[in-house]
């Protein structure tokens, strides 16, 4: 990509390169309400679809484990139970005020994991690093989904495997106007009140409607070298697991 294109942000229109700065600002605005939002949002169903997606990860002990967009490091506290003291995890995130709070909740539970601030698209480790790569409710957010699954090909071992947690394209029809309807005016007044920040949440509804369905995503990620790729739809479509090997 070149400064002259663009890429949306949320239904608008921004310079490609003025992008991470856009999200930079919402995960800023909304970090210390991040777990209180999410809980709200889905009415607690996201614990539910995070511990499906941990499933489908088939980590095991001894695992090294890069969880992308970890945030509040509720999935990287999950992750390094299962790998044990011989496993590895890191929390990684681009935005260094998700990260401050993952870290602080870390530290509270008394755990020591690596946190590392990191753009997906340009990862900076080794060929051939980690076991599984976990990304929830992160790569809608990211400017070239396409680099970002190379990079994160590139990293994984062979016979590792990607995971990718995100909203999705709702396939039960009856119940689309419901859904903008919650997310157009009900998510946003909900951040308003709790979140103080109504905009941020309007963002966040509109990434969703920007982000590849199902089936495109699973393209994308054969077409970049994933191999054995497939997707689990929960909720009716409204969130989506993908999941790929490097074979």
């Amino acid at each position: 990509m070149n400064s002259e294109q663009t890429t949306d942000f949320g239904f608008k229109q921004v310079p490609v390169e003025e992008k991470k700065q856009h999200v930079a600002q919402v995960f800023d605005s909304v970090a210390q309400q991040y777990d209180v939002m999410n809980d709200l949002m889905s009415l607690g169903i996201h614990r539910w679809w995070k511990k499906v997606a941990i499933e489908l990860s088939n980590v095991r002990p001894g695992n090294a484990i890069l969880d992308l967009a970890g945030g509040t490091g509720d999935l990287a506290v999950k992750y390094a139970k299962l790998t044990g003291e011989k496993g590895h995890v890191i929390l990684a995130d681009i935005n260094a005020s998700m990260l401050q709070v993952g870290r602080n909740q870390l530290i509270d539970k008394g755990l020591l994991i690596d946190c590392l601030q990191v753009n997906a698209e340009h990862l900076p480790f080794a060929d051939n690093s980690f076991d599984v790569i976990s990304i929830a409710f992160g790569l809608r957010n990211v400017t070239d989904k396409s680099a970002a699954l190379a990079s994160m090909l590139r990293v994984l071992k062979p016979g590792g495997r990607v995971i990718i947690l995100e909203f999705s394209k709702l396939r039960v029809l009856p119940l689309r106007p419901f859904y903008d309807l919650y997310s157009f005016k009900i998510l946003p007044f909900l951040g308003k009140i709790v979140a103080k920040d109504s905009e941020s949440y309007r963002y966040l509804a509109e990434s969703i409607r920007m982000h590849p369905d199902q089936d495109t995503l699973m393209s994308m990620m054969q077409t970049v070298g994933f191999e054995r790729c497939n997707y689990y739809n929960l909720t009716g479509g409204v969130t989506a697991i993908h999941r790929g090997y490097k074979l």
